[in-house]
């Protein structure tokens, strides 16, 4: 990621469709100049509305979107410093290869040569060679959408947009791309912006991700931030697998917070000292173990495994304690043996350390 200016400044903008449906709510939010940004969200929160205002396909009912420091209002689209990829990929069907990526520069009237230049400059950077005279439907699915970055690209935008860009593609693939897609933005050294409602996505292409829900931005943070330190229960739920256990009451102690959580008994907080509504734990935090751990500073509880879900590298374990608690831990697979973490029935402890509790406040 370079330099820490915005190119990107979203002022207070709000869009509304008809009287009753407000698809993105009073958002401000900075992107800065070379940073992979990522709009993260559910169906329906907002997301694509917000990249279609910074494209120009729509307009903010209030508020104001500068991109590199300029009042994008009345500015079409195709006078935008941006281009956009969309899902679709939309490449035309009756152009090669090449032809497609060279459209937009023949549109604006780009001198024969200087599109040969760019376009194979083009090529070579999505690693296209070779195809140059292929139609889309001899390609791939990963060829056809690194033709559509190419065309983006081959117009040198100051920001790069990104709708759902790999949704199509097949898992494995998927994932191959979202690589690419670091490498590129690595490259070219420009602004991406990308639209996904997929949190593994997100987390591994983006320097920061804005998490978004019924129109509103609800937390900014480079990845690891995101996971580990989610400001709500929203985003602690929707930013991968987390158990959520709530808060029966809470005290001030020793500069932080004791919190009491059913079975779980109470836990210490450092640090902590607004109000908590629930703790937050992930999976791959907690230990299973046959026999009560021994260390005192551990929060720990007995549990029955209801189901264990092998994926290959590791198993989710489900539990429910006595109380009717219920708890996911996830166990790494790190041997070849048949023999299983755990098994349906078995009574078995879970453990982890208070500092891997995150408190949340709703």
């Amino acid at each position: 990621m370079n330099g820490g200016d915005a190119i990107i400044s979203i002022q207070e903008v709000t869009k509304r469709f008809g009287p009753t449906v407000v698809a993105v709510d009073n958002v401000s939010l900075d992107i800065r100049a070379g940073e992979f940004f990522a709009l993260l969200g559910p169906s329906g929160c907002g997301k694509t509305t917000l990249l279609r205002m910074i494209a120009g396909f729509e307009t903010p009912s209030d508020g104001t979107i500068l991109i590199d420091g300029e009042d994008m209002f009345n500015v079409e689209p195709n006078r935008r410093p941006v281009n956009m990829v969309f899902q679709s990929y939309a490449v035309f069907p009756h152009m090669t290869v090449a032809q497609n990526i060279a459209y937009g520069l023949k549109v604006v009237g780009t001198q024969r040569a200087e599109i040969d230049t760019r376009v194979a400059e083009a090529i070579a950077l999505v690693q296209l060679e070779g195809l140059e005279d292929r139609k889309p439907d001899k390609l791939s699915g990963g060829q056809r959408q690194r033709v559509a970055l190419a065309r983006a690209l081959v117009k040198k935008p100051k920001v790069l947009l990104l709708d759902e860009p790999l949704s199509a593609l097949d898992a494995k693939l998927r994932e191959a791309m979202q690589i690419e897609l670091v490498n590129l933005q690595h490259s070219v050294g420009i602004t991406f912006v990308i639209v996904t409602h997929d949190q593994h996505e997100a987390l591994s292409v983006a320097d920061r991700i804005a998490v978004m829900g019924t129109g509103h931005v609800l937390q900014v943070a480079p990845p690891m931030e995101l996971y580990e330190y989610p400001s709500s229960t929203v985003v602690a739920d929707f930013i991968g697998q987390v158990n959520l256990f709530p808060v029966e009451g809470a005290e001030a102690r020793d500069g932080g917070l004791a919190v009491r959580v059913g079975e779980l008994g109470e836990i210490a907080l450092s640090g902590a000292k607004e109000r908590v509504t629930h703790v937050a734990v992930r999976p791959e935090k907690i230990r299973v173990a046959p026999g009560e751990p021994q260390d005192p500073g551990l929060v720990k509880v007995r549990a029955k495994v209801l189901n264990v879900s092998y994926s290959g590298d590791q198993s989710h374990v489900f539990l429910e304690t006595p109380g009717g608690l219920g708890v996911s831990a996830r166990v790494q697979n790190s041997d070849r043996s048949l023999a299983a973490v755990a098994r349906e029935n078995d009574e078995l402890w879970l453990s982890w350390r208070p500092e891997d509790v995150q408190p949340l406040a709703d």
